[in-house]
């Protein structure tokens, strides 16, 4: 096999990784969205039921659980930026990959800084999910409808 081949299949069966890294960050971004739509469709409800029933007695609670749900609606928005910014630094890693290998340039450390820190982004937003379901769970305000 020519040389040239060789090193583009080599460069083939090491994008492989990330690319299902790349599904794993999408299936995590999705979850992370269907969180994001329930919090803002409880918000509504809450919001809905405060205009109807301004002196309500479990007002103070409505008001708790709009201030959490808001909290929590911030949170998951910047885990999902992480997530979506950890899979952009992905493909930025798979595309150096190829760039490197087709113009013969010597890429090998901006591919493993930028791998780096997608990793650490990706670590980032998971920390950030695990506080808002920690919030979720620990936040939860219990009243009569």
């Amino acid at each position: 096999m020519p040389t040239h081949l060789a090193d583009l299949s080599h460069a083939i069966q090491l994008a492989v990784a990330p690319v299902f890294l790349l599904t794993a960050i999408s299936t995590l971004i999705n979850a992370m969205n269907g969180r994001l739509g329930r919090i803002v469709d409880r918000r509504r409800v809450v919001q809905r039921r405060v205009q109807e029933q301004p002196s309500h007695p479990h007002r103070n609670d409505f008001d708790k659980e709009l201030d959490l749900l808001a909290r929590r609606g911030r949170l998951i928005y910047l885990a999902i930026f992480t997530e979506a910014l950890s899979a952009l630094l992905v493909c930025v890693v798979v595309t150096a990959a190829f760039v490197g290998t087709l113009l013969h340039v010597e890429l090998a450390l901006a591919v493993a800084v930028t791998f780096i820190l997608a990793l650490l982004s990706l670590i980032v937003g998971l920390g950030i999910f695990l506080r808002e379901v920690y919030m979720a769970v620990q936040g939860q305000i219990h009243w009569e409808p």
